[in-house]
């Protein structure tokens, strides 16, 4: 006899929606072992990064495995605005998407559309994949969208003049800021901290609240974090598991060695 499930809650989506911000660490170390350590340290969502990390499939679907039960909420970046990796993802249970580089209206009309089964989008359909623990979740393609949360990165300047329209789209649920890419648009690449920079950051954040949207961020400098957090940023992510494995490694063989 087969049980009935219940659709899992998306406790990320839900706090943003309320106004209840997130805390984050960005996590490229594409491995269950440190995946599992990081979802239990107290941060709110993990970035399971994609897109600039050697993340694929098989290892994200193991990361995914190794946070359930945690209380850190995963969040995937897939490597580009690709309605095919988007279902794959979704069939294997993830029900938020940070989706790169988005610059236009329609390109986030897209990623919405890539999340939805017809008639309100094009996701493919499979009749009893991850996400439904494998049919086991009745009725899970008429109420998934539910629980599924879509955030856009801009990062561009393009990005910046269409802010608005992006975050008018019917089923984005934030908008993400990617200081690293956008220094790179404005000349000033590698540096995210230019004034520059900073002051196109401060202004699309205020953009995108008085768009009714959530503002996300990635910064590793706490003060900016906290700048961030004051200015009204939903999700924030403090810092990178790669940078704090670094960082505590060599400070840690610093006390006993000069390096």
């Amino acid at each position: 006899m087969k049980a009935n499930m219940d659709l899992p809650i998306n406790h990320f989506k839900r706090a943003i929606l309320s106004g209840n911000r997130q805390i984050g660490l960005w996590s490229h170390l594409c491995n269950a072992i440190s995946t599992e350590i990081l979802a239990h340290s107290g941060f709110d969502w993990l970035l399971l990064d994609m897109e600039h990390s050697p993340n694929e499939l098989p290892e994200l679907l193991a990361q995914l495995h190794a946070m359930q039960g945690a209380p850190a909420s995963a969040i995937v970046r897939p490597p580009w605005n690709d309605m095919v990796t988007f279902k794959r993802l979704l069939d294997i249970g993830v029900q938020t998407l940070l989706v790169p580089y988005v610059q236009t209206e329609e390109e986030a009309r897209l990623a919405v559309s890539f999340t939805r089964y017809p008639p309100h989008g094009v996701r493919g359909y499979a009749g009893a994949p991850r996400a439904s623990a494998y049919g086991r979740v009745k009725d899970y393609a008429h109420h998934c969208a539910e629980e599924l949360c879509v955030l856009v990165q801009v990062e561009t300047v393009q990005g910046l003049n269409n802010l608005e329209a992006i975050a008018g789209v019917a089923g984005i649920d934030g908008v993400f800021i990617g200081p690293g890419d956008l220094s790179a648009d404005l000349g000033h690449l590698g540096n995210p901290k230019h004034p520059e920079v900073l002051a196109a950051i401060d202004d699309a954040i205020g953009r995108i609240r008085a768009c009714g949207k959530a503002a996300g961020i990635l910064t590793g400098d706490h003060t900016l974090a906290q700048h961030y957090l004051d200015l009204g940023c939903m999700f924030v992510a403090v810092g990178a598991d790669q940078n704090v494995l670094r960082d505590s490694a060599t400070a840690l063989a610093g006390r006993f060695k000069t390096l």
